[in-house]
């Protein structure tokens, strides 16, 4: 009996030990589903496979950066939507202050898509322009004859972009039959992704990945034909007095995770695991699909990857650590 006494309190230290190394960790806890469940699961493989204890942080793109800019906190942000702090990015990255980790969500893109009703019934149609060939198949539900293009609500950024690509000297929707919807909100915008879906009908549109709707109603994504041309981009197609547009592919969707440089130095262990971890939209999607559909929060997200992305997920981590988070579940 007082050798089983004795050894509590041993491995109690260990434990202690190995939560002092890693000390307390600060995550960004960003407001929408996919970053939920990202921080949630850095918390879960942090706390439980390299013994951190961990506080998640609530922010979002712009207040969380500039935390990490200004004070050194939070230590991480784990989804970081990069597009439109490439130069801030770049600046607080030969400062030092900031490490630039590897894409957190591989292929993130924004662009336009067509429903799966029209994908399987013709494979052929890859491209935009393949689309505008074919206004029929595409009809506005205004006038049969004309083929329907959803574009995003007022005021979003991609309404500019979307409404400058199809103007006469880009893809010249008017030439090819088309004309452009406004959905009036984002719960328009997804209601009417969701109807073509339930009645196995036509759409073209605007939208993102990944999402519940791309997800969920098996969007595909078009090619548009095109190289992406940045210059072009930022001087005149998010412009909404460009008057001229040329054609190009959507700005790609740079997802990484962000680290402060302090934080970095002192944790290598961690930052290999940081530095490891990746998934594609379709994984994400599965795992923002089951939030949605069952009403649960990053955290119940994050136990769901866990559970179900078994193969994916323990080759981020080595094995006595994947060991501890399994045993954690």
């Amino acid at each position: 009996m007082k050798t089983l006494l004795a050894a509590v309190p041993l491995v109690i230290a260990s434990s202690l030990t190995q939560a002092a190394d890693c000390g307390t960790v600060t995550i960004a806890e960003m407001n929408w589903a996919s970053a939920e469940f990202a921080a949630n699961l850095d918390k879960i493989i942090l706390e439980e496979g390299y013994g951190c204890s961990v506080e998640l942080i609530p922010g979002s793109t712009v207040t969380s950066f500039a935390s990490m800019e200004s004070k050194g906190q939070p230590d991480i942000a784990p989804e970081l939507w990069a597009n439109a702090f490439f130069d801030r990015i770049d600046a607080a990255v030969e400062k030092g202050d900031i490490v630039r980790g590897p894409r957190l969500i591989t292929d993130a893109a924004e662009g336009w898509f067509i429903s799966k009703a029209v994908a399987d019934a013709h494979p052929e149609i890859k491209t935009v322009q393949d689309v505008l060939n074919n206004p029929q198949l595409f009809p506005s539900k205004e006038d049969p004859n004309v083929g329907q293009f959803m574009t995003c609500p007022a005021g979003w950024a991609c309404q500019i972009a979307s409404n400058n690509l199809a103007k006469p000297s880009a893809y010249d929707f008017a030439k090819h039959n088309f004309t452009v919807v406004d959905p009036g909100s984002a719960a328009g915008l997804d209601g009417s992704i969701a109807k073509s879906y339930d009645r196995e009908e036509a759409w073209f549109g605007y939208y993102w990945q990944p999402t519940v709707p791309i997800t969920k109603y098996e969007l595909k994504k078009l090619d548009f034909g095109v190289e992406y041309d940045k210059t072009h981009w930022d001087e005149c197609i998010v412009n909404e007095t460009c008057a001229e547009p040329r054609k190009s592919d959507y700005t790609p969707s740079d997802v990484m995770t962000v680290v402060v440089s302090e934080f970095a130095k002192s944790h290598p262990e961690e930052m290999k695991y940081l530095n490891t971890r990746s998934y594609d939209s379709n994984m994400a999607g599965q795992v923002i699909v089951y939030m949605d559909d069952n009403q649960a929060n990053g955290e119940d997200g994050a136990y769901y990857f866990l559970q179900n992305f078994e193969d994916v997920w323990t080759k981020w981590v080595p094995a006595d650590v994947a060991e501890k988070v399994k045993a954690a579940l």
